[in-house]
């Protein structure tokens, strides 16, 4: 957007917080705050209300917004249009993916992508399933990468690759156990799982209930945002046993750090999907990135 100052604006109205919005523009507080108060002065409005340490958009500052919105994506097809002239991709592209896929599926791939797209400026926001669907219904992101199984209808899904969730625990010296241990024995284990609104607990939620085993009945440990931290509780719990993406495992297991628990007769597979407004066409970067990122995968099932 031309003008910097409706940037902050746009950072400061979706956080509500003047800190955030300085951490996402990588200036200082100070600097969104002077950025503020011309807009202010400009307009001869108040866009925001601080009150107990609270901002909140005023009348003004609601439809700024709107208009700010509007302005940004005129610009942006204006900048897709002018660069097609001559073949060429440029532009912004705002990515969002789920929390396992934004750690450990798409940064592999973003700097191929960069390379080949030098003039495409890159974003990824990282959240969980839930936020993503909502950062794509609000606008702040043009392409998302989601997982589990619950669907929104205003979105649109479609099928980017498949992955599976693991029982896993810290090593212990004795080894595992010979046979696979009965799902009963082994959620009396205290469990270590992830954030509601993430689609990792809610596959292991829909499996449970396929069985007739309720969450609540079992004995909770611990639930993360992240799967670092998980990974990283279990190693200092031995007696726990979390949930995590086959793909996150490969230092630990290889370490000998956590093990996979056979457990009998649970599966845990779930799609990773990419995801965008329904009805809405994609913008020619994120057609240019979700085509990479098929390719990838591609010739990686194929490795």
């Amino acid at each position: 957007m031309p003008d910097f100052r409706l940037r902050v604006f746009q950072s400061v109205a979706r956080h509500l917080s003047f800190t955030k919005a300085a951490q996402e523009l990588y200036i200082t507080q100070p600097a969104v705050t002077k950025h503020i108060r011309e807009l202010e002065r400009s307009y001869g409005q108040r866009l925001f209300e601080r009150r107990a340490g609270r901002v909140s958009l005023t009348e003004a500052g609601r439809l700024l917004l709107h208009h700010a919105d509007e302005v940004e994506a005129l610009h942006q097809q204006l900048t897709d249009r002018l660069y097609a002239l001559h073949d060429e991709a440029a532009g912004r592209l705002r990515l969002g993916a789920s929390t396992t896929l934004a750690q450990y599926v798409l940064p592999p791939l973003l700097p191929g992508f960069q390379r080949r797209y030098p003039q495409v400026q890159l974003t990824l926001l990282n959240g969980n399933s839930e936020q993503i669907a909502e950062a794509l219904l609000h606008g702040y992101l043009d392409l998302g990468f989601v997982e589990g199984r619950a669907h929104t209808r205003d979105l649109h899904y479609e099928l980017l690759l498949e992955d599976e969730l693991l029982p896993v625990r810290c090593a212990t010296p004795a080894g595992l156990p010979a046979s696979p241990l009965p799902l009963a024995e082994a959620l009396r284990s205290p469990l270590v799982l992830r954030e509601r609104g993430s689609g990792t607990l809610e596959v292991l939620e829909f499996a449970l209930k396929e069985h007739g085993i309720s969450l609540a009945s079992l004995p909770v440990a611990f639930y993360f945002d992240n799967t670092e931290a998980i990974k990283a509780y279990l190693e200092a719990a031995p007696g726990c046993l979390g949930f995590v993406s086959r793909r996150a495992l490969g230092m630990e297991l290889a370490a000998g750090r956590l093990e996979v628990l056979p457990v009998a007769g649970l599966r845990l597979t779930r799609s990773f999907e990419s995801v965008w407004v329904q009805g809405q066409p994609l913008s020619n970067q994120a057609q240019r990135f979700l085509r990479y990122a098929a390719a990838a995968f591609s010739q990686e099932s194929t490795t």
